[in-house]
């Protein structure tokens, strides 16, 4: 019998310190007061499973009711429904002694304990041990309750106290009654760092992915033992946030997750496996922080090999985490994500073809911003630059991706999974396909492959960097700016310098600045219009000495990204003769789809220069959309390869041609449906060779029987008809179409149809239309053509 106890959903919880019973002080980052408290119940049950009979009866006999004559009511040494006000704090071992005798009388009834425990006598060891574990779990809970000094806390606690003291009157099983059971929110936050991993650095080489899977592995087991803070201490902390849907979540985590790590007679869920998106949403940031401050605290007890992954890899991985938990548009939330390839899961990586590069956008102490994978310090990459909304989230949800278009499934058609999962297993193998460091001289190469590759090997780094009147100026910025404005002035000679250096270092544009070596070789200078729905690019310019090299289209395509996760999908510029070229292979066009009232006394308008515009997808990794491309092409490629392996087969040719058949359906054709081709003709297409050849006999026998096909029944003679052949070229009849017809030579309805509607045609090229063959042919044509369908063959 299942005991539950009703939670309330919105009640507040269990733990106002934010730590476990066993260790009120601990909170954060530390779990060891949980471990200790575990620890330590354990070995008491442990030592109460190993005592005499007897003894476990004295113990089960202070919770278990009355069994006496005389309808005795006890349910205990304890009531079975305290007060809705715990006692006041009195020494528990007081009230409840650890030693009792069966023959000393209840202290509720006055009968002898051992009237207690009667119905215990035939019980099992193992049940009795069970019970012995519920018993020292309500010692352990009941002392919680005088502990904790939040009135809140003590009611959650009361109730999972009061749950376990019936279950060992009723000798069931404890339930924790709510409206919901685990898991809460699918996917889970396991089952999303899985997709983050895939979606982010399934590209990567197997020895740097496991980098990212140990990386993975640390954050999610963090995630299990960590102490959330109460509702109460929230409320204080951040006073604008929803507390009532936290203290849902949070109940949830102390009821099913935190107080069974050292009560175990309540069933334990893992935090991963049954909180998704919104919980971590609530406790990332503050968990982000309190993770770096303790590495950085602590990285000198850390092993060499440690210190390397938590201090330099961690942060950048929580970076681009933190991206995709506060990204309305993130696919890796999506029930329907599609898993990899294999589709074979491992607990915290699965092993997939790469869908996009990660993307990081993180500053210094100043504001910039870094773009992409280039190297910063870990001082550098622990504060985001990208200011949060209100509502804590990072940037809006983009209209234009639709719920729908997020769910869009996957569409593979004919081809079989398992001949898929074997293409890219090549296509992701480095042993057998060349990767794109050792194709960049290819003249297939995309235009932005060496750029990309040096960002990943640390050669450049992308900052979005902009001057400020509000914060103390950064010297690194500065000078940043001052190289923006002297490649600007150097590219752009026809620009005035003034008019250069005052937009570059106007507080209201930004410029994406390109750096290599620590000094600028190019950007693109911007100016945002959010209200507007667009951003017009100012400048855009790369060292005359670094051209060539594929800059241009990555500043761009790290535009583009940039824009995309700030929720801004178009952009304006006015480009020179010079620049038009450069812009059409960046997708500009000079059809602009922001409505001219929008941008009407914004954009700053040049003379002669051309107005273009660019429409951004949300669902394009613009600084991977090369890479993506190639893989596909190399994958159809594949598939056609082994698609050719299995049809590679000589047939012999067609001989209809020579009895002057000018042209035959495509499906006719021997081999053609051995290569995937599909009729898309209307009509049934019997494929059974006798009942096809019943079926045209039969529509045959009709139409020679017909009172108009008289004219057709035998090739006509030369006699009769002067220069018939000269006109006709591929004469037909219908005593010829017989003899076809024994022989087998119509394979399909189409072959017959076609030397058919051959005699009507012959018929009216040859004859005038006043005359009786022209008008025997139509009328024999529309009989014809009826049969046909009531034969089935075409559609009626």
């Amino acid at each position: 019998m299942a005991e539950t106890s009703g939670i309330p959903q919105g009640s507040p919880a269990v733990g106002a310190t934010g730590s476990a019973p066993a260790a009120p002080g601990v909170g954060g980052t530390e779990c060891s007061g949980v471990v200790v408290g575990s620890a330590r119940i354990a070995v008491k049950k442990a030592q109460l499973r190993a005592s005499p009979r007897p003894k476990k009866l004295e113990k089960l006999g202070v919770y278990s009711s009355c069994k006496a004559e005389g309808a005795c009511k006890c349910n205990g040494w304890k009531s079975q429904n305290p007060p809705p006000t715990p006692p006041p704090p009195t020494p528990p071992r007081a009230e409840q002694p650890t030693a009792v005798n069966l023959q000393e009388p209840c202290r509720s009834c006055s009968h002898s304990l051992g009237d207690h425990v009667t119905h215990l006598e035939n019980v099992p060891e193992e049940e009795m041990n069970r019970l012995l574990g519920i018993v020292l779990d309500v010692e352990y809970l009941y002392t919680c309750v005088h502990k904790e000094e939040d009135a809140d806390t003590k009611q959650v606690y009361f109730s999972l106290f009061k749950l376990l003291r019936k279950c060992i009157l009723q000798m069931g099983r404890p339930v924790v009654e709510a409206l919901e059971s685990p898991p809460f929110e699918k996917p889970s936050i396991e089952q999303g760092v899985n997709n983050f991993v895939q979606y982010k650095f399934s590209h990567l080489p197997s020895k740097e992915r496991q980098t990212i899977v140990e990386l993975a592995k640390m954050f999610l087991n963090q995630i299990n033992y960590w102490q959330l803070e109460t509702p109460s201490q929230r409320r204080q902390r951040a006073p604008t946030d929803d507390v009532a849907s936290y203290k849902i979540n949070y109940t949830r985590w102390l009821c099913y997750c935190n107080v069974p790590q050292f009560c175990d007679s309540l069933p334990r869920y893992e935090v991963t496996q049954i909180f998704g998106r919104t919980l971590l949403r609530s406790v990332f940031t503050v968990m982000r922080k309190q993770l770096l401050e303790q590495a950085r605290q602590e990285k000198d007890k850390l092993p060499p090999e440690k210190r390397t992954l938590i201090l330099t890899h961690f942060p950048k991985f929580l970076s681009m985490l933190e991206e995709e938990v506060y990204s309305h548009t993130s696919p890796i939330w999506s029930e329907d994500f599609i898993i990899g390839s294999s589709g074979a899961q491992i607990p915290t990586v699965i092993s997939a073809p790469p869908v996009a590069r990660p993307l990081t956008y993180n500053s210094s102490p100043a504001p910039v911003e870094m773009v992409g994978g280039g190297s910063l310090s870990p001082t550098q990459k622990n504060t985001s630059s990208v200011e949060p909304s209100p509502g804590g989230e990072k940037r809006k949800p983009s209209e234009l991706l639709s719920h729908e278009d997020s769910k869009r499934t996957r569409v593979l058609g004919d081809i079989p999974m398992e001949l898929i999962n074997e293409v890219m297993s090549t296509i992701t193998d480095p042993t057998a396909m060349l990767g794109p460091e050792t194709s960049l001289l290819s003249a297939h190469s995309a235009r932005d492959e060496a750029a990309r590759l040096e960002e990943r090997r640390g050669v450049i780094e992308f900052h979005v960097i902009g001057n400020s009147l509000n914060q103390k100026p950064n010297k690194k910025i500065l000078m940043w700016l001052v190289g923006l404005q002297n490649v600007f002035s150097h590219q752009l000679p026809r620009m005035p310098k003034e008019y250069i250096t005052r937009l570059v270092f106007d507080p209201k544009h930004k410029t994406l600045s390109l750096i290599k070596d620590g000094r600028v070789i190019g950007g693109i200078c911007f100016r945002m219009f959010p209200s507007q729905g667009f951003t017009e690019i100012v400048f855009c310019a790369v060292t005359s000495n670094e051209q060539v090299k594929g800059y241009g289209t990555h500043l761009m395509n790290h535009l583009k990204e940039y824009h995309i996760k700030h929720d801004i999908l178009n952009f304006l510029t006015y480009a020179d003769e010079y620049a038009i070229g450069y812009f059409k292979k960046q997708g500009f066009s000079k059809d602009i789809k922001v409505p001219k009232s929008k941008y009407v006394g914004y954009i700053k308008d040049y003379e002669g220069a051309t107005l273009m515009g660019c429409e951004l997808n949300p669902s394009i990794p613009y600084t991977e959309f090369s890479v993506i491309i190639k893989k596909q092409k190399e994958i159809i490629k594949k598939l056609i390869e082994r698609k050719q392996a299995q049809i590679r087969k000589v047939y012999p040719g067609l001989s209809c041609f020579k009895e002057g058949v000018r042209q035959i359906p495509i499906e006719s054709i021997p081999g053609i449906r051995e290569t995937g081709w599909k009729p898309q003709g209307k009509g049934k297409e019997l494929k059974d060779p006798d009942q096809l050849y019943s079926t045209l006999k039969a529509i045959l026998q009709h139409v020679k029987s017909h009172q108009n096909a008289w004219p057709f029944m035998e090739p006509v003679k030369k006699t009769e008809a002067p220069g018939y052949y000269q006109v006709i070229r591929f004469p037909m009849d219908l005593k010829t179409m017989s003899e076809r017809l024994k022989s087998r030579y119509y394979t399909t309805r189409k072959l017959f149809m076609a030397d058919m509607q051959r005699i009507f045609t012959n018929c009216r090229e040859y004859n005038p239309p006043e005359s009786e063959y022209y008008k025997c042919a139509n009328l024999l044509e529309k009989f014809f053509y009826t049969k046909i369908k009531e034969a089935g063959l075409i559609d009626k």
